[in-house]
């Protein structure tokens, strides 16, 4: 079963599954205030609007990256 680890921000929900991230680091790019990978926890999606976040995890070439709106 994969692991998938869930970060969330109102009613915007972001998954990451680590075993089909390739690293590609196009995240971390894009919004280094929400991914830094040497932060704990890595993904803080507080610091970005959401529409932000969800067209940068449009942009994951792995699809590690999904979000669930509620």
């Amino acid at each position: 079963m994969a692991t998938i680890k869930e970060y969330r921000k109102d009613n915007l929900t972001i998954t990451w599954e680590p075993k089909k991230c390739i690293h590609a680091g196009i995240c971390v790019k894009t919004l280094p205030k929400v991914y830094n990978p040497k932060g704990s926890p890595w993904i803080t999606p507080e610091h970005a609007p959401a529409q932000a976040i969800k067209d940068q995890i449009n942009a994951c070439p792995s699809g590690a990256l999904g979000y669930k709106e509620s």
